[in-house]
């Protein structure tokens, strides 16, 4: 589980800072011993200080999850960074943000804090607690209560501000202390002379008291643990003893009334319940704290190391707890073998998994590989190599082409089978600069990250998953990756319709569309470039001059108005250049033009009527075809592919739409017979631009979806 240990030390990144600021904290060396313990558990450790920038923080570490996927938990050790009741901040942000966490609530963190509603409480509830009065100013009569007595803050923990006081002198001493410096109610309570007994609790309804442990103050001082005692500034060493040398009666009854104040309070998780014994054998509850320290030497600690627990299993105790609180005792679900496990055991595999998929995307997005760099192609081709060999896969020879397109297959090949299809390349021009990959809360940042990046580790993972199950050489699988998507598949066309013939149906690796949409139908295109060379002509008087530029321009308008919604075709000029001798018009121009189009024949019948617009007429033009990529037709044979998606997707809660789209893909290779589905990949966004980007949790769920159909299919 990942798990992210909050505290409050160092920073004071807030809006403002005001009022009284915590001076409770825990130390450098407490927190990394906490998270190594963690870590030794088995669980994923980072440390946070609970600032305003908590939220972001915590939306990295932990992202979004998917349904029946156990999210992350807080290890909550903050005593927040200002004001009353600061104990409450750190939980209300993780309620509203919706993180489980370990320990009490806000509302039961601040009955706790506020020790006059606590004591109220335990009056209310039939639990003892010295009589005490509230001074609400510097100008407050005393209390008719008998010396000695205690003062303390109304609102503060780790006895900041306790003082013993044996006379109105003592009192008025001690309170003008606290008003001046905590700025808050004095509490005035009976001094109990007697012993100090500390009972720790553990879990839940009820909890588990601790083995009572005892404060022995040895000779000398006040009888009374001061905060210069636990910061060790007193100058006399404060011994816990634990168990505390109690009768099995007195035992029972600490323990007893230990629970009963925690239940009153609404706490969880863990608690603290400081006492006194007085001579007559009774108890008195002075306070609790909803944040017990877990220093290595005090008594909460030493009660569960009595019990049998060392301070790993403490902590582990502590996130089971809260776990069962928040997930009823559910266990996460574990790896099996048996093929009727299959969706659970992949959901698993994957899930727990996440941080090195992201780490794995954040690799390959290092990797540069332009559509038109030869070098980081290569690279890119070597460490996909290297992943198929990995997962025993065969090159296939006859599908190969090492400047295009790359072919492997399992051991059962996969004629009639399934082949997956991608691009290694990044459509991007060499004059764009580099993108570092970054994290987001929703959204993974990288070069190439949504339209080839995203895929190449989807594929990665699936395959791992489907060998961690012992199915993948079941499975009739072929896998194509070509290299010039950014130059309209121009030398890989051939190739990728042969392999795609070859396999029974085709699942296309691209970046799935916004809305969590899958493609089932996609538009052909085709590019065209068109040149007309001139006569160098000067720039004079005469307004009756046609030069290439000008005759072209006019033929545009024309070629553009064959646009037609309603025969599913788009012309548009994407490019022009120009050449011009200085101080004289264009004498050569070229153009580079788009066509998008449903359907053949009006393709066809729109490419007559551009070569006719462009008809010499005293220019020397001409318009050549320069790459065509086949539409991907809607048909009837998808349905059943599309369906068992959809029930892949329904199993796990994960959204999955379908629609038809005007950009092209390696899909319009595959036979119009075969079962064909592109945007399988995650959803991406701002494709081909600096800022492309893919959403964190569509990279798992695509995952997901692309494993159990293949596992599926490897059961049959």
């Amino acid at each position: 589980m990942k798990i992210a240990i909050v505290f409050n030390r160092d920073s004071k990144s807030v809006i403002n800072l005001f009022g009284v600021p915590n001076q409770e904290r825990y130390g450098l060396k407490a927190i990394r011993r906490i998270a190594e313990a963690l870590k030794r558990q088995g669980h994923q450790v980072t440390a946070l200080e609970g600032d305003k920038d908590l939220i972001a923080r915590l939306e990295e570490f932990m992202p979004r999850v998917l349904k029946h996927e156990r999210p992350g938990m807080v290890f909550n050790l903050a005593y927040g960074i200002q004001g009353r009741a600061r104990y409450t901040h750190v939980p209300s942000i993780l309620e509203m943000v919706g993180i489980p966490y370990v320990g009490s609530g806000p509302l039961a963190h601040s009955l706790a804090l506020d020790k006059v509603v606590a004591k109220i409480i335990f009056q209310r509830h039939g639990l003892p607690t010295p009589e005490f009065a509230v001074l609400e100013n510097p100008a407050s009569p005393p209390p008719a209560l008998p010396y000695p007595l205690i003062a303390k803050p109304k609102h503060e923990a780790v006895s900041f501000g306790v003082r013993l006081v044996r006379d109105e002198r003592e009192l008025r001493e001690a309170a003008a202390a606290i008003f001046e410096k905590f700025q808050q109610p004095v509490l005035v309570e009976r001094f109990i002379d007697g012993r100090e007994i500390n009972v720790g609790l553990l879990g839940n309804a009820p909890p588990e008291a601790l083995p009572p442990a005892e404060l022995d103050f040895g000779p000398g001082g006040p009888r009374i643990y001061t905060y210069e005692d636990k910061s060790r500034k007193s100058g006399r060493e404060v011994k816990i003893l634990c168990p505390a040398p109690l009768s099995p009666e007195l035992t029972q009854k600490a323990r007893e009334l230990a629970v009963r104040a925690f239940s009153s309070l609404g706490l969880n998780d863990c608690a603290r319940v400081d006492m006194r014994l007085d001579a007559q054998g009774n108890f008195h509850i002075l306070e609790i704290n909803s944040l017990p320290s877990l220093g290595e030497h005090g008594s909460y600690v030493q009660g569960a190391k009595v019990a049998g627990l060392g301070f790993e299993a403490l902590l582990n105790r502590l996130v089971e707890a809260a776990g069962a609180r928040y997930f009823g005792g559910a266990k996460p679900v574990r790896i099996q073998t048996e093929a009727a496990n299959a969706p659970s055991a992949i959901f698993s595999f994957l899930t727990s998994g996440r941080d090195r998929i992201e780490r794995r995307l954040q690799e390959w997005t290092a990797i540069s590989s332009r559509s038109l760099d030869p070098l980081g192609l290569r690279e890119a081709q070597r460490e996909l190599r290297k992943l198929l060999a990995e997962m025993r896969m065969k090159p296939v020879a006859a599908l190969s082409d090492e400047s295009s397109v790359m072919t492997w297959q399992t051991g059962k090949g996969f004629e009639g089978g399934t082949i997956l299809i991608g691009h290694l390349d990044v459509p991007l021009p060499r004059d764009v600069a580099p993108q570092p990959f970054r994290r987001e809360a929703e959204w993974l940042f990288g070069e190439g990250i949504g339209c080839s990046r995203a895929p190449l580790v989807m594929l990665e993972f699936a395959l791992r998953a489907l060998r961690r199950l012992r199915v993948l050489h079941n499975l009739k699988l072929g896998v194509s990756f070509y290299c010039d998507e950014g130059i309209d598949c121009r030398y890989s066309a051939k190739l990728l319709s042969a392999a795609a013939a070859k396999a029974g149906r085709v699942l296309v690796l691209r970046p799935g569309n916004p809305g969590d949409r899958l493609v089932t139908g996609r538009w052909g295109q085709r590019k065209y470039r068109f040149a007309a060379q001139g006569s160098p002509r000067r720039l004079d008087g005469s307004f009756q001059m046609t030069d290439p530029l000008h005759w072209l321009s006019r033929r545009l308008d024309r070629i553009r108005a064959l646009s037609s919604p309603e025969k599913k075709l788009a012309v548009a000029v994407v490019d022009v250049d120009t050449e011009a001798h200085p101080q004289h018009l264009p004498h050569a121009v070229s153009a580079t033009l788009l066509m998008s189009y449903g359907e053949e024949r009006a393709a066809d019948r729109a490419e007559k009527s551009m070569r006719r617009i462009l008809e010499n007429n005293g220019a020397k033009g001409r318009l050549e075809l320069v790459s065509d990529r086949p539409p991907m037709i809607r048909r009837p044979s998808s349905a059943a592919l599309l369906r068992t998606l959809a029930e892949a997707a329904r199993r796990w809660d994960i959204p999955l739409n379908h629609e038809s789209s005007a950009w092209p893909s390696a899909g319009g290779f595959a036979p119009d017979s075969a079962p064909v589905i592109c945007g399988l990949g995650p959803v991406a966004d701002a494709l081909y631009t600096p800022r492309e980007a893919v959403s964190r949790i569509s990279l798992v769920q695509r995952t997901l979806l692309l494993a159990q159909v293949l596992a599926e299919a490897a059961r049959r």
